[in-house]
């Protein structure tokens, strides 16, 4: 089971300890993106992309193990939507089991991380792929919070 663009590097097999996913596959890290002139170019407008939002992500540590989002799968590229004009990004993640109970906390690590990277124009958004208990558990999350 191998995510768009990533390759399985390791993992997968016994349960160890109170962890939900004591032994998660673990993928390979993309290529840093190389910086252009054009990027460079301090006088030329550089519109935000999913590229950028995705490097921004990508080095999250999972509140489980000592690796990153980028290296669990649970953020790639092609569910990062940015619309630099509207001024909105949205992440949908992928947890690495169906009914994580971290899906919150990811969440919550990823909006965070971009409301403090990006201007304050950008309205920022999260989903989980896995659907209902990633809403639920935001949901209970948001609720205690207030």
């Amino acid at each position: 089971m191998v995510g768009l663009g990533s390759e399985m590097v390791g993992g997968g097999g016994a349960s160890v300890g109170l962890l939900e996913n004591a032994n998660p596959l673990i993928y390979q890290r993309s290529g840093e993106r190389p910086v252009t002139a054009g990027e460079e170019d301090e006088e030329v407008p550089d519109s935000i992309d999913a590229r950028e939002i995705f490097d921004l992500i990508r080095s999250i540590n999972d509140p489980e193990h000592p690796l990153t989002l980028e290296e669990l799968n649970v953020v790639e590229q092609v569910r990062v939507q940015v619309s630099d004009p509207e001024s909105t990004v949205a992440v949908a993640f992928t947890p690495t089991i169906p009914h994580c109970s971290m899906a919150t906390l990811i969440g919550l690590s990823i909006k965070v991380k971009l409301l403090r990277s990006l201007p304050q124009r950008f309205k920022v958004s999260w989903s989980c792929a896995w659907g209902w208990t990633c809403t639920l558990h935001r949901e209970r999350m948001l609720q205690s919070m207030q």
